[in-house]
């Protein structure tokens, strides 16, 4: 990555020091138990793969999808997943920024001082997310010896043994049954990926458009940064529309990024629903207490774990990733009631067969114009 005077715009390791140190410990549980964990959630996932993709239909008969490896991984696991997906990810940006900073004066010693605050700054962001977060399918997920990842750049399923075992303990709820549940929902997000070449690259490019939209002077992020926290605090310039559903992150978004985040949206409302989906058609055929499992999952999702929690959700946007997995199922389930799986399964054919955000929240919309224009 780009450096200056040595020192890159993020210290990655300070971020997995800072992560790891201040990460919640997981549940008490013996050295047998954890043993039993692990490999329980090996065999689910391996299991899944069948259930899901007789499911959705979506491998062709006599065709193998690109393997992903599926890792049962701890939360420092996770955390050192995700700082080197973000790594890959956000090089592009970073090395933008690189060079602008570099022109400027004292550049070398503002690289080394705001390396070691960003670190600490992601740091104590996947702190927060590492005990929280069940499963994960990276899609950008760079080959580590410790976290090995598809060939060409593919993804890895992360399974986090701690927090799902966790989880089931909190809910009181069939150890066994909600381990598959989990895996279910995984594994779709892995399908999705492998079954459809493109979406991967589409998503990246969309993620691309918008890290290079960001404007990298700070004065202007400064200005937009004082704007959103005006508008949390209730100072918004008489006039202006209320931005109050908006997060944090998205406030200080320039224009031509929104629209790139609605059609982001869209996908991820679309990922997630047909995951959750996807769960709850496989459950009742192979997760006898599925029906308890859902409804405490989603009793659990709603109420968060304190007001501080809810405030950090809406800060980080995470309260619109909880609409995401609502909004989506609908789409999904009112598409293939309306035009049956296969029928669903043309949202796949390109780029041009997604959704938009406004046909997640209207079905028909989609139905109309993707399979009576098609007829």
């Amino acid at each position: 990555m780009t450096s200056i005077g040595g020192a890159e715009m993020v210290d990655w390791n300070l971020a997995v020091a800072t992560a790891t140190r201040f990460v919640r410990p997981g549940p008490e549980v013996s050295r047998d138990e954890a043993r039993e964990a692990v490999a329980e959630l090996r065999r689910h996932a391996k299991a899944s793969e069948e259930h899901v993709r007789g499911f959705t239909r979506m491998v062709p008969e006599g065709h193998e999808p690109e393997d992903t490896p599926v890792l049962v991984v701890d939360r420092a696991g996770w955390i050192r997943a995700n700082v080197a997906g973000f790594r890959e990810l956000l090089k592009p940006l970073l090395d933008k920024m690189s060079e602008r900073r570099s022109g400027g004066p004292g550049g070398a010693v503002l690289g080394a001082v705001g390396g070691k605050v960003t670190g600490v700054e992601l740091g104590m962001l996947l702190s927060f997310l590492a005990s929280r977060v069940l499963g994960q399918y990276e899609t950008f997920a760079p080959a580590t010896r410790e976290l090995p990842a598809g060939a060409n750049g593919g993804g890895r399923l992360l399974l986090v043994a701690p927090n799902i075992v966790h989880v089931e303990r909190e809910l009181a709820v069939d150890p066994h049954d909600f381990r598959l549940w989990v895996s279910l929902h995984e594994e779709t997000h892995r399908t999705q990926f492998t079954a459809v070449p493109w979406l991967r690259d589409h998503l990246q490019g969309e993620i691309q458009a918008f890290l290079g939209a960001t404007e990298v002077d700070p004065m202007t992020v400064l200005e937009r940064l004082r704007e959103a926290v005006q508008t949390f605090a209730g100072a918004r310039p008489e006039g202006e529309e209320d931005e109050g559903g908006r997060s944090l992150v998205e406030l200080v978004q320039t224009p031509e990024q929104r629209e790139i985040l609605g059609r982001l949206t869209a996908v991820m409302s679309l990922l997630e629903g047909h995951a959750d989906y996807v769960m709850d058609g496989v459950g009742p055929q192979v997760v006898p207490s599925v029906a308890e499992i859902r409804e405490k999952f989603q009793q659990r999702r709603a109420r968060g774990a304190s007001r501080l929690d809810m405030a950090l959700r809406r800060l980080l946007g995470l309260d619109a990733k909880l609409r995401q997995y609502r909004d989506g199922e609908r789409f999904v389930r009112a598409v293939v009631d309306e035009v049956g799986m296969a029928g669903f399964n043309r949202v796949w054919t390109s780029p041009n067969t997604l959704p938009t955000k406004a046909e997640i929240a209207r079905p028909a919309d989609w139905v109309a114009r993707v399979h009576r224009k098609a007829e």
